[in-house]
């Protein structure tokens, strides 16, 4: 694809879709946006009102496109039906939008939970929509990120901020899992779009920061005890009953914020979230810069710059 080329974006306003916006600006990349609030003006964003469940929007989003990026997805829902409407109708929304104005090029990033869709009704939905999007006849490669953090999350936050103010990092049951700095995963999306179709078409790939095997959850908490300048933390593994009811406690107390939801806790409770040698990127294609130390403890930065910390 040339250099020329005009991306369609979903989930721009989102953590991943902002360090997208960010890498295509410094690439000089045209991008048409979806967004449900006005935003402001951005060198080579046109910004483009609409949702996931508007088909008009989806159409005028990628109208002029050469290729769509989705990466707008509900990550905590209160029932399946939400989940679906986003998740899954949504994407076919999106799909028939792209055939309608003869787009091939779909990059879609779905998540390693769909590996396991009977944990969670997230995982599940990302499952469903993979399946939408391999059955479209379209030109798709879908990406299935483990753990992503970097400035702006707020999932990870939890765990540096419990690290600095405590000294604690409590950690679902034993297992290990895969991670991935956002500026990576931006960098791997637009260079999906651009690779030759021969090494991308049709492929499922799950990337990571290069660490062989993952993190184990204690070793990750220790790293980003060493982020906030914690020589050690205390990290306790609590067992899925106390983080069901935890999660429970957290719905009564900040209701639709809550972070820790009964969903996250059936795919947290799963030992393996590490993603697969045998679904890599191809090197001629992307690799990821960031270390997970080097990643934490830049993020630990941001945070504190900030004042989150």
């Amino acid at each position: 694809m040339n250099a020329d080329a005009t991306i369609a974006l979903t989930g721009a306003t989102g953590f991943v879709g902002q360090a997208v916006l960010d890498e295509a600006e410094a690439r000089g990349l045209t991008l048409r946006a979806l967004t449900r609030r006005p935003q402001p003006a951005r060198n080579g964003v046109a910004w483009v009102a609409g949702s996931m469940s508007d088909a008009a929007s989806l159409t005028e989003l990628v109208r002029g496109a050469d290729a769509v990026l989705h990466v707008a997805a509900m990550t905590t829902a209160p029932d399946a039906v939400a989940f679906t409407a986003c998740n899954v109708t949504g994407t076919a929304t999106l799909i028939e939008a792209a055939k309608a104005t003869a787009i091939k090029r779909f990059v879609f990033v779905s998540s390693l939970s769909a590996r396991e869709p009977a944990l969670s009704l997230y995982g599940a939905s990302k499952a469903e929509a993979e399946k939408l999007v391999a059955a479209s006849g379209l030109d798709w490669t879908v990406v299935r990120p483990p753990g992503v953090y970097g400035p702006r999350d707020v999932d990870y936050f939890e765990m540096f901020r419990s690290a600095r103010k405590l000294g604690l990092v409590p950690l679902p049951p034993r297992g290990a899992s895969s991670i991935l700095h956002v500026h990576d995963l931006a960098r791997l999306l637009l260079d999906l779009i651009a690779a030759p179709a021969a090494l991308v078409r049709h492929k499922l790939f799950e990337p990571d920061d290069g660490r062989e095997g993952g993190w184990s959850h204690a070793e990750l908490a220790q790293a980003i005890g060493r982020a906030v300048g914690r020589r050690r933390v205390f990290a306790p593994h609590l067992p899925a009953g106390l983080l069901r009811a935890a999660a429970h406690v957290d719905g009564l107390m900040r209701g639709s914020k809550s972070r820790l939801t009964p969903d996250r806790v059936g795919y947290m409770t799963h030992p393996n979230w590490v993603s697969r040698s045998a679904f890599a990127v191809p090197g001629d294609v992307w690799e990821p810069r960031i270390g997970g130390a080097e990643g934490l403890a830049r993020t630990a930065s941001w945070y504190e710059a900030r004042g989150w910390l």
